[in-house]
């Protein structure tokens, strides 16, 4: 089997104190998943440029897929007025077209030291290596990736946001929080703020965020297959209704994340424990995987292998029929369910 690439979690704490000791660079190139973290990290270099200047200062931002190489070689030159140094955010910048690239790199190829230019891809876009200015911010600016963090991290954070609201929590109520709403940053505030309101004591539980916590589409996914292990097929395709009446959750994706869990249910069979299934599955988070692995056990291997091929066969017809969607993913569902029971 494959094994997937593991992407290591940034280190968030490491690079803001660099940021604040070290003083900010002249060229840098800012993305990633977690833009929560990209905003925090853009907004404490935007208050040491600022040094000084309070809310007068303002921070030059182009928005164009080609900024004009004259209007930047201007706004880099400008002198900064009350404060320290000068703040540059080119955003939304359309990274495939070669346009004026040659031009901009000329430009940026002499920032003065009181100058600092950050490039701001589209939250959820990531950079074209391929492109002549990427290659040129990777080799000659600082690039910092934002990614989603890895389990202590994430769960130290959302001790400190409950501890903010004068809250305690058990190690369960985080992970069932990261399960239930996802691990993005932005998703979890306003959950952690509805859950400390929740909450009437001082310690958050298990029951607490299952009362209150929004549910994101994987985790209702990953009910549905445990209850088609379960032979509690009535409530799986209760739980496929509901997905099918969120406005935001079209058949496509919704057969995806479900042809992806069989997937993940199928690998679990095959190893041997957990930390082996997250290296193969890309699993984050050990407590996720070790529940996966708890709920393979209910399943056949050749179960699970026809599960995957008869998502794949609803997603060809998806694609090369013009058939009635939401019918075809309740068929789809009804063989998995057969094929289950018949085993």
């Amino acid at each position: 089997m494959k094994k997937k690439r593991k992407e290591p979690a940034l280190d968030y704490g490491t690079e803001i104190r660099k940021l604040k000791e070290q003083g900010p660079r002249r060229l840098y190139l800012l993305w990633g998943e977690e833009d929560y973290l990209r905003d925090d990290y853009l907004k404490t270099l935007r208050e040491i440029c600022a040094s000084g200047a309070g809310d007068s200062f303002q921070s030059r931002i182009f928005k164009s897929a080609q900024p004009d190489p004259v209007d930047l070689r201007f706004a880099i030159d400008t002198l900064p007025f009350f404060s320290e140094r000068s703040l540059i955010e080119i955003r939304e910048m359309d990274y495939l077209k070669p346009g004026d690239a040659d031009a901009l790199i000329s430009v940026l190829e002499d920032i003065p030291e009181y100058c600092t230019v950050v490039f701001l891809p589209e939250q959820g876009e990531e950079p074209n290596g391929k492109s002549k200015i990427v290659k040129y911010l990777r080799e000659h600016g600082t690039e910092i990736r934002f990614t989603v963090q890895d389990q202590n991290m994430l769960i130290r954070w959302i001790t400190r946001r409950f501890a903010y609201y004068g809250k305690s929590l058990e190690i369960e109520a985080a992970q069932r929080l990261i399960w239930l709403s996802g691990d993005q940053m932005k998703r979890l505030i306003p959950e952690i703020e509805k859950i400390a309101a929740y909450t009437k004591g001082e310690k958050v539980t298990v029951s607490d965020v299952n009362a209150v916590a929004n549910r994101i589409p994987e985790a209702d996914i990953f009910e549905l297959t445990d209850a088609i292990a379960e032979r509690r097929f009535n409530t799986a395709a209760g739980i496929l209704a509901d997905l099918l009446e969120q406005r935001d959750n079209s058949v496509p994706a919704i057969l995806s994340m479900l042809s992806n869990q069989f997937r993940r249910l199928y690998l679990a069979t095959q190893t041997r424990n957990t930390a082996e299934l997250m290296e193969l599955s890309g699993i984050k988070y050990d407590f996720m995987a070790r529940r996966l692995l708890q709920s393979a056990r209910s399943f056949q291997p050749k179960q699970l292998q026809q599960a995957v091929s008869l998502c794949a066969r609803a997603d060809y017809r998806l694609k090369s029929e013009g058939t009635d969607e939401k019918q075809l993913l309740k068929e789809t569902l009804m063989r998995i369910a057969l094929e289950v029971s018949d085993g």
